[in-house]
């Protein structure tokens, strides 16, 4: 079973950054695009931040200007540094890869680490 390796999560005082990594395997092939998703407690996963093998970003709102997303292609591993970081930011956050899978594209993801933001 392919598995996605996050790290950095952890509790923040608002105001503080953290850094977030994700590392895929050597097993996936070629991967396209990669990014951040997080879900807070009773609400939907949202996006938070992709970014493709070009290195074209895409940013969700509520992130605009202080979360940056990087990735290492060499290393299969996509980075997610966050600052002025707000409790409302407190959620699961979850890494996406997407690759080509036989026909189609899959998505693989990661298995979650908790981003808790203190006001």
């Amino acid at each position: 079973q392919v598995q996605l390796v996050e790290s950095g999560g952890g509790l923040v005082q608002a105001g503080g950054s953290l850094r977030l990594s994700c590392a895929a395997p050597e097993s996936i092939f070629r991967i396209n695009t990669m990014g951040w998703y997080r879900q807070a407690p009773g609400k939907q996963r949202d996006l938070v931040a992709t970014i493709t093998n070009a290195g074209t970003t895409n940013y969700g709102d509520s992130v605009k200007g202080r979360f940056t997303i990087s990735r290492d292609n060499a290393k299969n591993t996509v980075y997610l540094q966050m600052n002025s970081l707000k409790p409302e930011d407190t959620a699961v956050y979850y890494c996406n890869v997407q690759a080509p899978l036989y026909s189609g594209i899959y998505a693989y993801w990661g298995q979650g680490t908790q981003v808790t933001v203190s006001s």
